[in-house]
């Protein structure tokens, strides 16, 4: 049975991120095809990348990368909870995916973004990211709106529409992270 993990994507203060990806792990708590585990990257005080060696050598001098390493190639997939800021994905996630290289390789990935156009210009981008670490990412994506999914900018409140569309995402994404296993 693959494991997902789902990924936070911000570490700020009152960032609403880490209640989008709570809310993820409550709606596939009765999935039975896959074990889902909330990994926060603020648990792993990542400053800006600061590793002497290219992520690709896993040649690793700090014990925080050391640890994030060692969790995040516990999964065979991930769900990135992704957050748009200035058009693009937030600064904590892409540091964090520039730490590693090899941990991502044939695994998969899916997304569930939130902002002004629902994420889609951060998931892009992101896309972008994860094929150079041969993370191969399933096209079904989860988009919410600040303007609809959220009660004053800050309290998630998925609208049913939108909230749909994430067993459809995870299904590819489990299907996925099953098939490359064998890739692996």
């Amino acid at each position: 049975m693959p494991k997902i993990a789902i990924v936070t994507g911000a570490s700020r203060p009152g960032s609403v991120n880490k209640s989008v990806a709570e809310w993820v792990l409550a709606q596939v708590a009765g999935r039975t095809d896959a074990e889902f585990e909330l990994v926060n990257i603020a648990d792993f005080n990542l400053p800006l990348l600061d590793e002497g060696y290219p992520a690709m050598y896993q040649n690793y001098q700090n014990d925080h990368t050391k640890a994030w390493s060692a969790k995040i190639s516990e999964f065979d997939g991930y769900i990135f909870v992704v957050h748009e800021y200035n058009h693009t994905a937030g600064p904590v996630l892409t540091n964090a995916l520039s730490y590693l290289n090899a941990e991502f390789n044939n695994k998969a990935a899916g997304f569930v973004s939130y902002g002004s156009m629902g994420g889609a210009r951060a998931v892009e981008h992101l896309r972008k990211t994860l094929s150079e670490l041969q993370l191969a990412h399933v096209r079904n994506q989860v988009m919410f709106s600040l303007f609809t999914d959220f009660e004053n900018f800050s309290d998630f409140k998925p609208t049913e529409q939108n909230a749909g569309t994430l067993a459809p995402m995870v299904d590819q994404l489990v299907s996925w992270a099953k098939g490359f296993a064998t890739v692996r």
